[in-house]
């Protein structure tokens, strides 16, 4: 229970923080910035990733799971309790955010500013170098490294700097569907459940092309013959 506990949590400062940017950005006339929302959301990705890394590999994210899934470097019987305690994590926060916020209408939700087929293929795309980037600083479904949580914020925040302004850069289903359902917003939220999904699901095969032979591709338990609940 401590790693879907540490999930929740994780997820939860991960919604509350980024989508709180952005309502507090709405109602104060702009003055945290899309450039400081960008960096709110990958400085918390860094400090969840530092803080549960340890305890469940700080997915916080169901596209992230999957493609761990899809790489065999995570039990499949696992998915479904750490998505779930994901989910969970994000409603709390938007739930928690619509008390504080009574009168601001999207809660931080994800849309497209643009053709829907543009969002998706951006969503994609962005989703795939997040997921490409997580593999490579990982061992099995946990990163490594003291460098690990710095490299992957650096990703979410860069890529939600160039690319928040046309699909919101969620690369998370967990991020968008909170505040969508929370908000009664549920246009195109398909999107950003499916985009993200297929983009981490892209990953693994580019990943297998440029590792070493046998990567993301052995069983778990030969791929880390000695898991344990520390960062290698």
């Amino acid at each position: 229970m401590n790693k879907y506990m540490a999930e929740a949590i994780g997820t939860f400062a991960l919604v509350f923080a980024g989508t709180g940017a952005i309502v507090i950005n709405d109602i104060s006339g702009g003055s945290i910035t899309h450039v400081g929302i960008a960096l709110t959301f990958g400085l918390i990705v860094m400090a969840m990733i530092y803080a549960v890394g340890d305890i469940s590999g700080a997915h916080l994210n169901p596209a992230v799971t999957l493609g761990f899934c899809y790489a065999r470097r995570f039990p499949v019987r696992s998915a479904v309790p750490y998505i779930g305690a994901q989910l969970a994590g994000a409603f709390f926060a938007s739930g928690l955010l619509r008390v504080l916020f009574l009168d601001h209408a999207g809660l931080g939700e994800t849309l497209p500013s643009g053709p829907w087929w543009q969002s998706f293929i951006l969503e994609v795309v962005l989703t795939f170098l997040l997921m490409y980037v997580i593999l490579n600083v990982s061992i099995g479904a946990k990163e490594k490294g003291i460098m690990a949580g710095a490299a992957v914020g650096a990703v979410v925040a860069l890529e939600a700097l160039f690319a928040g302004p046309i699909c919101g850069a969620s690369m998370n289903p967990a991020r968008s569907i909170a505040p969508a359902i929370v908000s009664g917003h549920w246009q195109h939220l398909w999107l950003y459940i499916v985009a993200p999904i297929v983009g981490a699901l892209l990953a693994i095969p580019c990943c297998r092309c440029t590792r070493e032979a046998g990567c993301c591709t052995m069983p778990l338990a030969e791929l880390l013959p000695d898991q344990s609940n520390t960062v290698a």
